[in-house]
């Protein structure tokens, strides 16, 4: 079955973060086993939602694996000119959510291990789809558990988040964190009076301003990235009832993405004791107030040497000489943290299309990913990598 095909099917299912992706596997797991390939699906706690692992080829061998994420960002408050769940071509563009990131990918992937069924492959190739990618890389994690218990591990892997078709070693780890800021209720008409919980927040929003620009200005400093720094980054806040309350209480979500090397402790650290400076003056009057600071999830970065076997081979592959390092995250540094797998990352398409209304990749970018892919069902029927 064909690539386009195959990524006309897989836009149509609309799998939302917020949604089961469960149908979509299902098709997934049918088209394979009508190839004679056995998947495992490995379900969240609802069943809704399931990971999927497939082998071709022989069981006592690492061979390369083929990681991609099934999941989808929101259209809501987009302005679409076509149908975000149906794939458009026009142009050289195929449109529709996920187009890029990344179900092109996953549907050559899938694609490439429908072909390997047919092929007498020395070396095996590992297909393995997730979900909830999107916030947080958190349903990759129970497959990242089963592989841990596996006898025998991937040598290598390829994740197909969209890179060009350039082969990038590296990104940034993320924490996601949030402030609790505990204030004071009262009348709005006798302000002074009580203690504002969202004046609270933003006094630790300029904490977090003041930290970024001192390490924007300090680093440390990694060229390779558009953004050669870690950021600090408030996304959220919220808190207050109605204009003639005086909030008590008041929440700051926010993120460090941070190279590889920083102490991200010590930065939250530096965080911890900018909340304390801007509490502590107003217990006496106050003794509630408090700016708490929590994580709630993370995940790490990835950094694989430019000369490591994985970069040699993929770049063997694609015909690339360079190397890159992408700002934003992938499940690829869960694969290497803990699974000790060497990870690169290379798929069709550019993020600057993803996330955005009429997202597309080109018919001239996928061509360029199944390209790949033949040659390395090429690689693993020859026995390479060993």
């Amino acid at each position: 079955m064909q690539t386009r095909a195959i990524l006309e099917r897989l836009i149509a299912f609309d799998t939302v973060s917020a949604n089961p992706n469960r149908a979509l596997m299902d098709y997934v797991a049918g088209l394979l086993a009508e190839a004679g390939i056995a998947a495992r699906l490995v379900p969240d706690a609802t069943g809704g939602k399931a990971n999927l692992w497939a082998t071709v080829g022989p069981q006592d061998r690492g061979g390369v694996m083929l990681s991609g994420h099934t999941d989808v960002v929101p259209v809501e408050g987009q302005t679409w000119t076509r149908p975000p769940f149906a794939l458009t071509e026009d142009a050289g563009r195929l449109y529709g959510r996920g187009t890029t990131d990344m179900k092109g990918f996953v549907a050559s992937a899938i694609a490439a291990t429908l072909a390997a069924a047919k092929r007498p492959l020395k070396v095996p190739l590992h297909l393995a789809l997730s979900y909830d990618e999107e916030i947080g890389c958190m349903g990759v994690r129970s497959l990242v558990d089963l592989l841990q218990g596996a006898p025998v591990r991937p040598a290598m892997c390829i994740v197909g988040e969209p890179t060009g078709m350039q082969v990038a070693t590296g990104h940034k780890g993320k924490v996601a964190l949030r402030a609790t800021c505990t204030g004071r209720e009262g009348h709005s008409a006798l302000a002074p009076l009580a203690l504002n919980a969202l004046h609270l927040a933003a006094d630790f929003i300029g904490v977090i301003r003041a930290v970024q620009a001192r390490v924007a200005a300090e680093g440390p400093f990694d060229g390779d990235y558009d953004v050669p720094y870690t950021t600090l980054h408030a996304g959220k806040m919220s808190g207050g009832v109605q204009v003639n309350i005086v909030p008590n209480s008041a929440v700051v979500d926010f993120e460090i993405r941070s190279l590889a090397g920083v102490d991200v402790v010590a930065l939250i650290d530096e965080l911890r004791a900018g909340a304390e400076a801007i509490v502590v003056p107003l217990r006496d009057g106050f003794p509630e107030a408090e700016i708490r600071v929590e994580r709630l999830w993370d995940y790490p970065g990835l950094g694989t040497p430019t000369d490591a076997a994985v970069v040699r081979f993929v770049q063997s592959l694609t015909g690339a000489n360079g190397t890159i390092k992408v700002a934003f995250g992938t499940e690829g540094g869960l694969f290497d943290a803990r699974l000790g797998v060497p990870t690169v990352i290379c798929g069709p398409g550019s993020m600057a299309q993803g996330h955005k209304p009429d997202e597309f990749v080109t018919v001239e970018q996928l061509a360029r990913c199944d390209a790949m892919l033949a040659a390395l069902m090429d690689r693993l029927e020859a026995g390479l990598p060993a």
